[in-house]
């Protein structure tokens, strides 16, 4: 029998039934009120028919003021209640686990969506001009957040699904707090790691006595931001220690912001070639974090092989395997691995890059990596969209031209987003 297929318990008591786990996808699917719709039903149960253990939702917003793009959904309150438990019901069909995802963009909310996003200090976001200047927050404005996270975690109980996420990574609010290059704040919420941990943590508290002690709570955290000056792989171990002492059941560890994509596939300079070898971007990571936390590990980014996936486990290095991007070529993908029928999963987005002599000889490569990244982002996610209306998954094509369909894709949504809700009664 494969590792894979072991079951894992947490430490609330939640089972889950293998170690393969789906890692946060923005999905964009949601309608033009935030709401969810029956193809992000018809998605999660399609991938929930696919074998992998766990599931965990793309952002699912706590404020409708702030969104990280539009196509988010929204859950601060039970008006909708019923959407959300179609949402559950389909996501859990095969028995899995899925778990909601709860976010706060915090200075990562477009333009188009806000033009006055909020974060720990007044730092902005330079990237192509997408973003505009953030607003600091004020006490009262922190409490209120740290209570929408709790609120929105009661209601995704209530609405069936079987845990939730606290995302605190990829440069979000929490991750903006954690960062001294974001949180420059004088008060309790800044300065020392200690005040900078402070946020996520009563959030974090906050959710879990919102859902009580058996329902299971998870944390997305970053190893590093991969800037200078950012949150560092000792401040990660450092968090991860005190996440031990707030009862939470599952450590993802991923890396990166907006401004260092290594989220979605820009290998970062710090990361060793041993790394690049073995696939998985952060797994190095995973021994360190291991020896100052009890919590079970997930590691997502890069696994592409059966035999470094199953070693991982194995070894003990990590409890849960992270899968995002191969979920959305091949939707059945665990069942493959668990059988053993398959040594290699997708590897689509090797294909799609474009060279640095694509401009000539004076090659922008900043803009070259950030077409690139799009380019696939906009690549799955127009998979995600094919398997919400049952279509198959299309060929690669050009790059370039998949990250101007993204562009527009948004734009897209925003322009919908924006006249549906300016007629809402």
């Amino acid at each position: 029998m494969s590792p894979l297929a072991q079951p894992l318990t947490l430490p609330c008591g939640a089972v889950i039934n293998n170690r393969l786990g789906k890692s946060a996808m923005t999905e964009g699917l949601a309608d033009p009120f935030d709401r969810p719709t029956p193809e992000l039903n018809n998605l999660y149960r399609t991938w929930s028919l696919g074998g992998t253990g766990l599931h965990i939702t793309g952002n699912v917003m706590i404020d409708k003021r702030y969104l990280e793009r539009a196509g988010n959904v929204v859950l601060e309150d039970d008006s909708d209640l019923d959407k959300f438990k179609a949402w559950a019901k389909a996501g859990t069909e095969s028995g899995n686990h899925l778990w909601m995802q709860i976010s706060h963009p915090g200075r990562q909310c477009p333009r188009l969506v806000n033009i006055e996003p909020v974060s720990p200090s007044a730092v902005p976001l330079k990237i192509l001009g997408l973003f505009a200047q953030p607003r600091a927050l004020t006490q009262l404005e922190i409490d209120d957040i740290i209570q929408r996270y709790a609120n929105s975690a009661a209601l995704a109980k209530q609405a069936g699904f079987t845990g939730v996420q606290v995302h605190c990574a990829h440069g979000y609010l929490i991750s903006q707090f954690l960062s001294p290059k974001t949180n420059q704040r004088q008060d309790k919420w800044g300065g020392s790691l200690e005040n900078r941990a402070r946020f996520a943590r009563h959030v974090v508290r906050a959710v879990r006595q919102a859902v009580g002690p058996d329902f299971p709570v998870s944390v997305k955290l970053n190893s590093a931001d991969f800037q200078k000056g950012g949150f560092t792989l000792d401040d990660c171990v450092q968090v991860a220690s005190w996440l031990s002492e707030d009862s939470v059941d599952l450590l993802e560890i991923s890396g990166g912001t907006y401004e260092q994509l290594s989220l979605i596939g820009v290998e970062a300079t710090e990361v060793r070639e041993s790394t690049r070898r073995r696939e998985a971007y952060f797994i190095e990571y995973a021994d360190v974090i291991k020896q100052h936390t009890k919590i079970p590990l997930m590691i997502t980014g890069g696994f592409r092989s059966r035999v470094v996936m199953e070693q991982a486990v194995a070894n003990g290095e990590v409890d849960m395997v992270g899968l995002a991007r191969p979920l959305c070529t091949m939707p059945d993908v665990s069942d493959k691995l668990l059988a053993q029928t398959i040594d290699q999963v997708d590897d689509y987005e090797h294909t799609l890059k474009m060279g640095e002599g694509f401009w000539g000889n004076n090659s922008p490569l900043q803009l070259i990596k950030t077409i690139n990244s799009v380019g696939q982002v906009s690549f799955y996610y127009q998979q995600m969209i094919n398997m919400a209306h049952n279509r198959k998954v299309t060929a690669p094509s050009n790059v370039l031209g998949l990250f101007i369909k993204h562009l527009y894709n948004d734009t897209g949504l925003n322009i919908q987003r924006k006249k549906a809700q300016k007629h809402a009664p």
